[in-house]
């Protein structure tokens, strides 16, 4: 699944989605890939989730790539756009890992 994707996209889910979601973000901070994972966020239904990586990144316990890499969009319309414009952009610690 990594070498044939572009990017990640996560629907609605439960545990085995962020699960899944979370192990995709740890192989970007490992510097396996460097994809978006897309949050289809309908209703708001990841916004907690956004805003615990937003706090957890504030506080430094993870670097501002990991964060990053997570698009959030309220339509699948919006998801391929944001998509579409996505551009990695390296973090200088996470760069130091190998």
């Amino acid at each position: 699944m990594l070498d044939k994707s572009d990017a990640f996209i996560a629907l609605l889910g439960g545990i085995g989605t962020l699960e899944e979601n979370f192990q995709i973000a740890s192989w970007a901070q490992l510097n396996i890939h460097h994809k978006p994972i897309g949050l289809l966020n309908v209703d708001g239904f990841f916004n907690k989730l956004l805003s615990f990586l937003d706090q957890v990144g504030e506080e430094n316990f993870i670097p501002h790539s990991a964060r990053q890499i997570f698009i959030s969009a309220s339509t699948a319309e919006e998801m391929v756009d944001k998509l579409e414009d996505f551009v990695y952009k390296l973090d200088p610690v996470a760069a130091q890992i190998d």
